[in-house]
Order: C-alpha cells, then sequence, then structure tokens
C-alpha cells in the first residue's frame, strides 16, 4: 500500500494535492479540524494548535501505517497571522510555533521510525522562508526555521533511503493569503506583481510541485522555490 499522509489537506494547496495523490493512486490522509472535500480522501480531526491532539493523532496513525510499502508525509498545514516584532504577544507566537514547528515534530518523532525506503518527508515553506515582507513577523520566523528542520532531517535519514524537500511557494490565491491581504484589487495587483509573471499562482501548480518532490528523492534536501520567479526590488 501506498500511502500520503497530509496535514492542513481541507482547502487550499492541501486540498488540491490531496486530489493529485488520490488520482494518481495513493491512500489519501488528511490531518486538519475540517474535513477534505475531495471524495475518497479521510479525513481525521486534529488541531494543530493543541499539542495534545497532535499527539493523539499522531499515535493513531502510528498504529495504522506500519504495513505501508510507501508512506509520505507532508507537512502543508501553517498559520499566518498578521503581526510585528516587538509587538507580538507571547501567546498568539507560541501558537504559531505549535501549529508551524511543534506539530510537524511530533509527526515526525511518530512515523518516521515506522517509514521504509521509499517513503519521503516534504515540508511546504514559503517565498518567506528565505525573505521577509512587514507585519508578518511570526510566520516568518517558522518558515525560516522550517527549512533549518527539513535539512536536518536529510542529515538524520542518512542511509535509510528516505528523503525530503521544502516547497517554498510564492504569493498563492489561497484562503490563507486572501485572509492576509484581503479581495481589494489594488492590493491583489501589488502582490501579484511581485513575480515575474505579474500573477498569483495557482495552488494546482503548487500541489503538482509538492508531488513531484515527494516522488523524485534525488533532490533530497533541496529548497524547492514555486514563485513564478521573485522580482527583486
Amino acid at each position: 500500500m501506498k500511502q500520503v499522509i497530509i496535514s492542513g489537506a481541507s482547502a487550499g494547496i492541501g486540498a488540491v494535492t490531496a486530489a493529485r495523490f488520490l488520482d494518481a493512486g495513493w491512500a489519501v490522509t488528511n490531518l486538519s479540524r475540517r474535513p477534505c472535500p475531495v471524495a475518497g480522501v479521510t479525513s481525521i480531526h486534529c488541531d494543530f494548535a493543541k499539542p495534545e491532539s497532535v499527539a493523539k493523532v499522531a499515535a493513531e496513525l502510528a498504529a495504522g501505517v506500519a504495513d505501508a510499502a510507501q508512506l509520505l508525509l507532508i507537512h502543508n498545514a501553517s498559520l499566518l497571522r498578521n503581526d510585528r516584532t516587538g509587538e507580538c504577544d507571547d501567546d498568539s507566537f507560541r501558537e504559531v510555533l505549535q501549529i508551524n514547528l511543534a506539530a510537524p515534530n511530533t509527526l515526525n518523532t511518530a512515523l518516521l521510525p515506522l517509514m521504509k525506503p521509499g517513503s519521503a518527508v516534504i515540508y511546504v515553506g514559503s517565498t518567506l522562508s528565505e525573505k521577509a515582507v512587514p507585519n508578518s513577523a511570526s510566520y516568518v520566523t517558522t518558515k525560516h526555521a522550517t527549512i533549518g528542520m527539513m535539512r536536518a532531517t536529510c542529515q538524520d535519514l542518512v542511509g535509510r533511503g528516505i528523503h525530503t524537500a521544502c516547497v517554498c511557494p510564492g504569493f498563492t490565491d489561497t484562503e490563507m493569503l486572501r485572509s492576509h491581504i484581503g479581495t481589494d484589487p489594488a492590493t491583489e495587483e501589488a502582490v501579484a506583481s511581485m513575480s515575474a509573471f505579474g500573477r498569483l499562482i495557482k495552488p494546482e501548480e503548487i500541489a503538482e510541485t509538492i508531488v513531484w518532490a515527494a516522488t523524485h528523492p534525488v533532490i533530497n534536501g533541496a529548497v524547492l522555490h514555486a514563485n513564478l520567479g521573485q522580482v527583486e526590488r
């Protein structure tokens, strides 16, 4: 059995990625508070902001994936907040850390020991994993750390035949981006102009990149920038 576990596949990039894997013959499990809208995907309720919820789900998954010939773990769920350095509340910052970093660590700890050669761990970073913009301090901080976690994963899995990579989407037209920039056409145009193609990225484009990365071990340890070419200003 080939199995893929995707965090945050209830919408956006995660949901489209789930559909792509399902079409390719994988058994797909979504971990999120909301179910995945794609028929055929198994959804398990998980609140990534609550360590006890993540630990419970991780234990349940570990009990059910031991027979998987290939297991792909896609760390896609994340939280983006409008906050600034020096003004970010500690509790809010800790929640972003929990969702964006601690939850993936919990899943890794439970599932990596069970993964067989041919499996993969893919992290979904951001164009802000190696850059920064104002009003996104906690997100920028954790997405930079996501690349570090991926690189550590690569080194710690040497010899096991399991690969990893970090796919860093540019500004993709998802619920999360819309919650951050709103729907004002002028704002959307300004954000779109930050890519060389002058448009927002489609979730389908990122999903195809994730599927490719998860099934091609030659890119082990790589940071893949899927941003249509970032305009440097």
